[in-house]
């Protein structure tokens, strides 16, 4: 397949760029160890993560207003504390867990990856996240962005076409001038139904583990580019070696 011409790469975040999973574990056992709690914090991880979805659901079926990714973590962490049974945080050390999406780390090959990308293309994130979450994020990692991109800056969220779209206006560029590049493929499939040329980024370990219960790889000819991880996008996209 011809790669194709752009001048603008946007990324889905958690999952794609960083590991969301293992921020969340690093920072459960902690505030644990401090509370003498005996908690399953891996199961808390995938408990809350599979909380987003639905959260984000409801505001875009005009269930709940507009809120951005703090509230609706928050809402979600609220319920997991009761259902884990964890007591005895303060409301500050409520709030420093629900702020772990800010501080989750990259992959090891997105920084080296991004960089090189850089050199050659427009990159932003382009998440479910707000502005100051992925501020925060890139501060604190290192992560090279030009700009941040967010849904919070259409007032949608993925998989919504306004989402997409005002991103597109925002970089001043026409739909086929952009690629989205993610690990999953509903939000690839979204972007390409408004014209986005697309690049799966497969991440099998998201979820934890070897991998063997991640979405399988797709086949070569379901985007514009499939490929194993940021350097070998770059490496597809042309990109030049870092100095």
């Amino acid at each position: 397949m011809t790669t194709p011409s752009v001048e603008a790469l946007v990324f889905d975040v958690f999952g794609t760029v960083v590991d969301w999973r293992s921020g969340v574990v690093r920072d459960g056992r902690r505030i644990g160890d401090s509370k003498d709690l005996t908690v399953d914090w891996a199961a808390f991880a995938d408990a809350w993560r599979e909380a987003y979805d639905p959260s984000l659901d409801r505001v875009r079926r005009g269930e709940t207003p507009w809120r951005n990714l703090d509230a609706l973590h928050r809402e979600s962490l609220d319920g997991l504390l009761d259902r884990f049974g964890i007591e005895g945080l303060t409301e500050r050390e409520i709030t420093h867990l629900n702020r772990v999406w800010h501080r989750l780390d990259p992959w090891p090959d997105a920084i080296p990856g991004l960089r090189r990308l850089e050199a050659q293309y427009v990159i932003a994130p382009l998440s479910n996240g707000h502005v100051r979450l992925l501020t925060n994020m890139a501060k604190r990692a290192g992560i090279p962005w030009d700009l941040i991109l967010s849904a919070e800056l259409a007032g949608h969220y993925k998989p919504d076409e306004e989402v997409y779209l005002t991103a597109a206006d925002l970089l001043d560029l026409d739909v086929d001038d952009v690629m989205m590049v993610a690990a999953h493929e509903g939000d690839l499939e979204a972007s390409r139904d408004v014209g986005f040329h697309t690049a799966y980024v497969h991440r099998p370990q998201e979820w934890g583990g070897d991998g063997a219960d991640s979405a399988e790889k797709p086949d070569e000819s379901a985007y514009d580019l499939v490929v194993d991880d940021f350097a070998d996008l770059a490496d597809r996209l042309d990109a030049p070696p870092l100095a």
